[in-house]
């Protein structure tokens, strides 16, 4: 998806932001009227990093948007919410319960 592609240069390449540490973009997801993107994100650090991380990313939401309109031609310009991909780590967790069964 092309706001996937865009918000991942941004971050890496033109974001200033030095509390947002190592990003990656996962996923978006739009409403179906376009008007909301929510854009997943996975982030490396502590827990207190990556909070820091997501609250300047969340901060910077109307920059993005900007940027957006800018590179990508849309008819509506969504609104931008950032949220953790926390698919990751529940797909671990899976693994690990699959695992202790194994072993009993």
């Amino acid at each position: 998806m092309q706001i996937q592609q865009e918000v991942s240069l941004m971050i890496a390449r033109d974001m200033k932001d030095r509390r947002v540490g190592f990003v990656t973009v996962t996923g978006v997801r739009l409403t179906p009227d376009l008007r909301h993107a929510r854009i997943f994100i996975s982030l490396m650090g502590s827990e207190g990093e990556k909070e820091e991380s997501l609250e300047a990313l969340n901060h910077a939401t109307g920059w993005v948007r900007h940027e957006l309109g800018q590179r990508i031609r849309m008819k509506f310009l969504p609104e931008i919410v950032f949220q953790m991909d926390t698919s990751h780590e529940y797909g671990a967790h899976i693994d690990r319960l699959i695992d202790e069964t194994h072993e009993h």
